[in-house]
């Protein structure tokens, strides 16, 4: 059992430095991508006279934020469990994607603010060609960005990692009403209007994917359960191991990306302490092994009484 055990453990290990590594790879080549189009929009809004991507250039140096915050969380999530946290650290990252999602949302109502404080505005010189071929190169970086960057915090299960997506898509929609302004108030500058409405509907958008990354990292963070599929698949692989007379009081919570799982399991009162060990290590075992997600798990033996 003890060889399992290590065993168990050392899977674990990789998998945590697998997902860590991960998670710094995708997020340094976001950090690097956001700096260069803050850059090239800035820029872009200068010499091509655009307010609207002068604005989206700071929303895009808004993504840096969240991606210093994803680099400098992991440090600390992945740190190994200590004497004053013996659970671990992993709960820190539903807080960086409790504040990423937060983040979101300031973006998201300021950019709403800021377009109905300016929808009375009356653009006096038209935008050039380059800010408008900057925003559909933002628009179409954004997304090659966020797609990349969801695909490989669903593999790992980085909630984070899915967290900091959300933002690169809310960057790239954010241009779409930016671009759709610049051709408009090129080619009709009395619609320059339109660009603000734009705003307000992707704002909304935008705070949608805000509430959908923070709720969930709320309720683990309140330790809520594991869904019901799995307690039953718990439950029902622990009732087949050898030895288990039946299983009850079941509970499970969220560490990380993990879930963390205790139970009573009762056997024969007449088996020795030895015997009644090795069949709680092997439960144990099992849901490590068979449940997806279930990276620990506390046994606790009781008496099985007939009737």
């Amino acid at each position: 059992m003890a060889e399992t055990k290590s065993c168990a453990s050392s899977v674990q290990d990789f998998d945590n430095k697998r997902q860590v590594s991960e998670v710094k790879r995708v997020t340094l080549t976001g950090l690097v991508i956001n700096l260069a189009l803050s850059a090239l929009k800035f820029a872009a809004g200068i010499l091509g006279n655009s307010q609207a991507v002068l604005a989206d250039a700071v929303h895009s140096l808004s993504d840096t934020a969240t991606d210093i915050a994803v680099l400098v969380g992991v440090r600390l999530w992945s740190k190994p469990p200590d004497e004053c946290h013996p659970y671990g650290h992993r709960r820190i990252e539903f807080l960086v994607t409790i504040f990423i999602g937060l983040l979101l949302a300031a973006v998201a109502l300021g950019l709403s603010y800021n377009a109905l404080a300016t929808l009375h505005e009356v653009q006096t010189k038209p935008p050039g060609a380059i800010a408008f071929f900057a925003a559909i190169l933002s628009i179409f970086t954004k997304e090659l960005l966020y797609r990349w960057t969801i695909t490989k915090g669903r593999e790992i299960k980085s909630t984070a990692l899915i967290a900091n997506a959300w933002h690169h898509r809310s960057d790239g929609l954010s241009s779409v009403p930016v671009a759709a302004a610049v051709a408009g108030a090129a080619l009709v500058p009395g619609l320059a209007f339109l660009d603000r409405l734009g705003a307000i509907v992707v704002s909304i958008f935008i705070l949608q994917a805000a509430v959908k990354i923070v709720r969930p990292s709320v309720e683990q963070l309140v330790d809520r359960g594991a869904p019901e599929e799995i307690c039953l698949g718990i439950e029902q692989l622990a009732f087949a191991t050898p030895g288990v007379r039946d299983v009850h009081a079941i509970r499970t919570r969220h560490i990380g990306s993990g879930i963390e799982v205790d139970l009573h399991v009762l056997v024969d009162p007449g088996l020795s302490v030895e015997k009644g060990h090795e069949i709680s290590e092997e439960v144990k075992r099992r849901l490590i092994e068979y449940v997806s997600d279930v990276v620990d798990v506390v046994v606790h033996l009781e008496p099985y009484e007939e009737g």
